[in-house]
């Protein structure tokens, strides 16, 4: 009985040449890498040894008709594999899993690797993932080519996601009007920061804010809302408005659904700090709905690009081919994903320790997208 994850490869193209040399199939090397890197593996050798040592839970599951492939074999594959068609088979696997009320929150953003260096505006590799942050799951990733930013490939990530009954969240790099048509367009809802990096539509938008303040809200269609917090040592307060319909907005924008001002004071050992930013949404929800979707874009942070930076080291990985690091860094986020899912006590670190020790939890990890809605 093939193991859940190996049904994602099912129809995904094998970049090798036919020939006498290649000996193993395309999604036992896949499955074994997926597996390694769960348990701990942080590289192309690591993964082949961890192959090596787990032979007889293999064995159980994959063909394996010609031995266990060495670590040159999954170097050239990782080389040569399409990361686009790879992200797709994942996206398509997770996005099984997002089920529930309401609309689904995705957040895209970017992480670079700072130890390997790329032709790129940020100087290194970097992947422009898009994650589900009440699901915690990866649905998609987009490698930065060399001479590009991170901004030009927010697009091509939003065409390769459903994004039908989602609403997805973008820091202000991504706030372009072609983003926000590109995700109404697949019928999902957009909610985008807007800052500094453009001016016309900032000034714009808290112009709206102002207005209505001036006019003491008369005649204006609003929602408000305030939280005070106490942790950590801080005591923080926000309050946040959210104006329908606004009007004076560049004509490129007039579909845009509302604008959300969020103000916030903090004070820390005596110090205050205050600070206001602006959203500009296509989703007319509630203060207290969008408050909560403005902060769970910082879900992929937390939970995604720490991890990753610390529990799996992405942040010292060397690998400095595109297509090889775009793939290592897929694999990192498909086992973030995974781990976060399983129903155990402990953090990343833990659970991954108890994978390589437990094949029996091992499984479990896997099994948690079901295999039937991967196809």
């Amino acid at each position: 009985m093939p193991l859940p994850i190996a049904t994602v490869f099912a129809d995904l193209p094998d970049p090798r040449v036919e020939t006498a040399n290649k000996l193993h199939a395309l999604r036992d090397i896949l499955t074994i890498a997926v597996c390694a890197v769960i348990c701990g593996a942080d590289g192309r050798g690591q993964i082949a040894e961890y192959g090596r040592r787990k032979e007889a839970f293999f064995r159980r599951f994959l063909e394996r008709t010609n031995g266990l492939p060495s670590h040159d074999t999954f170097a050239r594959v990782f080389a040569a594999l399409d990361p686009g068609a790879f992200a797709a088979r994942f996206g398509r696997w997770m996005a099984a899993a997002c089920e529930g009320t309401g609309l689904i929150p995705i957040a895209i953003d970017g992480k670079s690797a700072r130890r390997a260096k790329r032709a790129n505006a940020t100087g290194c590799p970097c992947v422009v993932s898009a994650w589900a942050t009440t699901n915690r799951l990866t649905l998609g990733q987009a490698v930065v080519p060399d001479g590009a930013s991170e901004v030009g490939v927010i697009p091509d990530l939003l065409r390769a996601l459903d994004l039908s009954g989602a609403i997805v969240t973008v820091d202000a790099a991504g706030c372009r009007v072609g983003n926000a048509g590109l995700i109404r367009g697949q019928e999902g809802h957009s909610l985008l920061a807007v800052k500094g990096n453009r001016p016309t539509l900032h000034d714009a938008v808290a112009a709206v804010f102002d207005q209505a303040c001036g006019a003491g809200f008369a005649g204006v269609r609003f929602d408000t809302h305030a939280t005070a917090d106490d942790r950590h040592g801080r005591h923080e307060e926000r309050s946040g408005t959210v104006i329908y319909d606004p009007v004076g907005l560049p004509a490129d924008w007039a579909d845009a659904a509302a604008v959300v001002p969020v103000g916030r004071e903090r004070e820390v050992k005596g110090t205050n700090t205050s600070t206001a930013h602006y959203d500009l949404t296509s989703h007319p929800g509630s203060e207290a709905e969008l408050a909560g979707l403005i902060r769970s874009h910082r879900g992929i942070e937390n939970g995604l690009h720490w991890v990753l930076g610390m529990a799996f080291r992405g942040d010292e990985s060397r690998t400095r081919g595109l297509n090889a690091g775009a793939n290592l860094a897929l694999l990192r986020r498909v086992a973030v994903s995974l781990l976060k899912r399983a129903e155990v006590k402990g953090g990343i670190q833990t659970r991954r320790l108890m994978a390589a020790r437990d094949d029996e939890f091992l499984l479990q990890v896997l099994r948690g997208i079901p295999a039937e809605h991967s196809a």
